[in-house]
């Protein structure tokens, strides 16, 4: 199987990674990494996902059925809010960080490591800091089904990132029109 991040071309490489990560973590504020989505990875993620199951295996036999309602019953009757409310403060407290990974509409996939209770405008401003565009309005979004994330001031925790999501990126402008801007900010910078 091959591997979904892309190999280091040379020795030097390799060795001068770790520490131009721990620079740009400095400089950033938060762990991250960044990697490349394979046309691999993307034909596996298609294939597995396009692969049927019969259909006798979404059939709810009696004995699914009853498995699901006495395990409802035991996880839920049993305990009163208050109990409900501690196990969950529990959990929250055993959370010391979220990865989030935001995917780029070109296939890069930035990681970065954040705390639970910080608010997703961190991400926001992170993402600001790393962009080639920073100037173009963009928004986050996660699947399924598309939602885009508006409320930027809860954390991590409130809103389910905890202790990872996968969250994708997109400039907020017509595709037409992000392309005229990219290649008229790529002529004029001298970039080809």
């Amino acid at each position: 199987m091959a591997s979904k991040r892309a190999r280091l071309s040379t020795s030097v490489e390799a060795e001068s990674a770790p520490a131009k990560l721990e620079v740009v973590a400095a400089e950033l504020g938060h762990e991250i990494r960044v990697f490349l989505a394979t046309s691999q990875t993307k034909h596996a993620a298609l294939t597995t996902s396009n692969e049927d199951d019969a259909d006798d295996f979404y059939d709810l036999t009696a004995e699914d059925y009853y498995n699901l309602i006495s395990s409802r019953a035991e996880s839920q009757i049993l305990k009163t809010q208050k109990m409900r409310e501690a196990e969950a403060v529990a959990c929250r407290e055993r959370l010391n960080k979220a990865v989030i990974r935001v995917r780029f509409p070109d296939d890069y996939i930035l990681e970065a490591k954040f705390q639970p209770t910080e608010t997703i405008q961190t991400l926001v401003d992170l993402l600001m800091k790393v962009v080639a565009q920073p100037n173009l309005p963009f928004y986050l979004f996660t699947t399924p089904p598309k939602q885009r994330i508006a409320d930027l001031s809860k954390d991590f925790y409130t809103a389910g990132f905890a202790p990872g999501a996968n969250v994708y990126f997109s400039y907020d402008v017509p595709g037409l029109l992000l392309g005229v801007i990219i290649s008229s900010q790529n002529h004029s910078s001298g970039c080809c």
